[in-house]
């Protein structure tokens, strides 16, 4: 019996140090990895904002888009399309910078760069268009949405 017990003991003790020599070996290789400001998916934070701002549209947008014109008309309409603008032009550069991580240097490791340079500017176009539309047009983004099922108004 005092045989099976010590076995098992050094058995997870051996678990415990290989799952603590695997982390650190994760942790040092994800910290290697060159940084810069183009660079949207690095880090352990990166990671954490993309997964909030993922909850956060996931929750708020339907909330607004079903609260009734009269609520949200005005600046609360604008505060939101700006947050809504931020929030899906940030989500949509981080995402595409892991796409660009994963697969760009499966063609070409030189693409890289240009890869991260093509999605910032798509997310700065992004965060544009969006601003202009909730802060200019009529309705706002909640606006924009509706039009879309909306049928054309005959003058």
């Amino acid at each position: 019996m005092l045989r099976t017990s010590t076995t098992s003991t050094v058995c997870r003790r051996a678990v415990t140090i290989a799952r603590r020599n695997l982390s650190d070996a994760s942790s040092s290789s994800s910290t290697t990895r060159p940084s810069s400001a183009l660079a949207g998916d690095t880090g352990r934070k990166a990671t954490h904002l993309h997964h909030a701002m993922t909850s956060f549209l996931a929750i708020a947008a339907p909330i607004v888009m079903f609260t009734p014109d009269s609520y949200t008309d005005g600046m609360i309409n604008q505060g939101f399309g700006m947050l809504v603008a931020t929030t899906i032009s940030a989500h949509s550069w981080i995402g595409m910078n892991y796409v660009a991580t994963d697969y760009v240097p499966k063609v070409s490791k030189a693409l890289l760069g240009p890869a991260r340079v093509f999605n910032a500017a798509l997310g700065l176009i992004t965060f544009v268009g969006l601003s202009k539309i909730a802060l200019n047009d009529k309705g706002g983004i909640k606006g924009a949405i509706k039009g879309l099922w909306r049928p054309q108004q005959k003058e």
